[in-house]
């Protein structure tokens, strides 16, 4: 079986070491760069699965790689750093990195996050007549049949407005992984809507009342402070 090749791009040593590790534990192939000239070499040569890259390294910020290796690849990237401000989650994710996670982190969130990323887009399957169909959303009792534009939780079908369901069905398609407010709005409202976040704030907490068991301890969607939402991974 050909195991998934990941990239790590970080300059500190413990921490390089200490990923590379728990990856080839989980049958990762792993290879590494301390700088983000070797990265992009290593990413053109290597073309990797996932990258995991770190933003403050020794010959360039980041976002730069970011910038760099969106202009010619959709490869997922996962950032992993110790910059802890939202306007830098916000830019990098903006920019096209996938994911963002704070140093430091757990072994079961990196390798959470990297599941994620491998499933990137949307699940599709061909049905017996040709056509392809987006496989349905599913945890823990909630279920999204996109195809027949049906939301049920325990089977009881939950009654959402036309914006209501495409917020959740924007959040389940990329499920698990956190979307920015800013590119939540333009794809519902447009990329002329007003960013101010209170359409969304209020459209968000509509839909916990109706989904959620306990709207303030929200086990569905989880808010991302001053970045965005994320939605539990889909069991699929």
């Amino acid at each position: 079986m050909n195991k998934f090749t990941i990239i790590i791009i970080e300059d500190e040593k413990n921490i390089l070491s200490f990923m590379e590790r728990v990856l080839e534990r989980h049958d990762y192939k792993v290879i590494t760069a301390n700088t983000g000239n070797e990265g992009i070499s290593l990413i053109n040569s290597s073309c990797p699965d996932v990258i995991l890259l770190d933003l403050g390294l020794p010959d360039m910020d980041g976002t730069d790689l970011i910038k760099s290796v969106r202009s010619w690849t959709s490869i997922p990237i996962i950032v992993i750093s110790a910059r802890t401000q939202e306007f830098e989650k916000v830019s990098a994710l903006d920019l096209g990195a996938d994911d963002y996670i704070t140093k430091p982190f757990g072994t079961n969130e990196l390798l959470a996050r990297i599941r994620t990323a491998l499933r990137h887009g949307k699940q599709t399957v061909r049905s017996s007549d040709g056509t392809v169909v987006q496989i349905p959303y599913r945890c823990q009792g909630l279920t999204i049949d996109f195809t027949k534009r049906l939301i049920t939780l325990n089977e009881i079908p939950i009654h959402l407005t036309q914006i209501e369901y495409k917020l959740v069905s924007l959040l389940a398609e990329n499920s698990g992984k956190v979307l920015t407010y800013d590119f939540i709005i333009n794809r519902i409202w447009g990329p002329y809507a007003d960013s101010n976040n209170q359409i969304l704030r209020v459209n968000m907490a509509h839909i916990r009342r109706k989904m959620e068991v306990n709207p303030g301890e929200p086990y569905y969607i989880f808010t991302e402070i001053g970045v965005g939402y994320r939605m539990r991974e889909s069991e699929n």
